[in-house]
């Protein structure tokens, strides 16, 4: 499966931020009910208009940002 399918990016919906296609569930919102120890289950039952394609969507879209950013040493003082 492919993110671009599942995710898109329109500064009209939630100023850019990246969603879930046809919903304004931001990418960001599933990553973070996932960080705090929330089952797939949990979300989809907490956002019925998901899939489960669009959670494992969101996790590869956050993968693939990740992947392509820029880390700069933090500068300790």
């Amino acid at each position: 499966m492919d993110w671009r399918d599942r995710i898109t990016v329109d500064p009209r919906i939630l100023v850019g931020k990246p969603v879930v296609k046809g919903t304004r569930i931001s990418v960001g919102m599933v990553v973070d009910f996932l960080a705090a120890g929330w089952t797939n289950e949990q979300i989809l039952d907490s956002c019925p208009t998901l899939r489960p394609d669009d959670i494992s969507a969101s996790l590869a879209y956050a993968s693939e940002i990740l992947h392509s950013e820029k880390v700069f040493p933090l500068q300790v003082a």
